[in-house]
């Protein structure tokens, strides 16, 4: 009823599967430990200084919408008072799928990243503040490819804050809306009579000295600068 059981297959049976077993074991032992040194290797590469200016892209396989000219870069950077700057500075942790992305493209192109750079506001290269930071790698010939964006939406209304100090003359032309407003708002407290073009004119010019000493001692002072000549410095102080 029962057949003969053969006590040498058994033990082969059971020695072959304990084999597979520590194979199987082993292949992700040795899968994982993979994966940990590349990524310390990205991370490595993050946070170090490059100068590599070019990476072998396989022009076949890039996705088009994430070119983008180092023109349209700084002129972002203007608009909302943002930095762009080698990734050595970031003081924001790295997310898990920006690297799994860097690792995609490194697959997909067949090269390995370096010369990584970000797109983010002073206070990311500061302190520990995810705020939309745009991770680039170069293409060569002043164009970055995109690999990642993580964090929080820039307030819509920071383009519209920093306007003013984008460049000298939104500066002038707000410092000049600033004194009309002032003078209208103020001249019935220095001119009892009607007012004429001439004493209009000579409190504007008293609100607009002051205004341009005020920047020059709380701006200027502080070793700030405008956004469209900060957006790939470390070193100033601007906010």
């Amino acid at each position: 009823m029962f057949n003969s059981i053969n006590l040498q297959e058994v033990l082969e049976k059971q020695r072959d599967r304990k084999f597979t077993e520590e194979n199987v074991l082993d292949f992700y032992q040795n899968f994982f430990l993979e994966v940990d040194k590349q990524r310390e290797s990205t991370l490595n590469e993050l946070k170090s200084t490059s100068k590599n200016t070019y990476n072998n892209f396989d022009i076949n396989k890039v996705e088009t919408n994430a070119i983008f000219h180092i023109s349209d870069i700084k002129k972002l950077c203007a608009d909302y008072r943002l930095r762009f700057l080698d990734t050595v500075f970031f003081k924001d942790e790295y997310p898990e799928e920006a690297i799994t992305k860097i690792h995609e493209l490194e697959n997909l192109h067949n090269t390995t990243l370096s010369g990584f750079k970000i797109v983010a506001p002073i206070d990311v290269f500061k302190i520990r503040k995810a705020d939309d930071p745009l991770l680039f790698a170069p293409m060569g010939n002043g164009y970055y490819y995109l690999i990642h964006k993580w964090g929080n939406d820039v307030n819509p209304f920071r383009k519209l804050r920093y306007w003013s100090v984008k460049n000298i003359e939104n500066l002038l032309i707000s410092m000049t809306l600033f004194s009309i407003i002032c003078t209208a708002l103020t001249y019935p407290f220095f001119i009892k009579r009607e007012p004429d073009f001439g004493y209009l004119l000579m409190l504007f010019m008293f609100f607009f000295k002051g205004v341009v000493g005020c920047f020059f001692i709380f701006f200027g002072g502080s070793g700030k600068n405008f956004s469209e000549y900060s957006w790939q410095s470390q070193y100033d102080k601007i906010r």
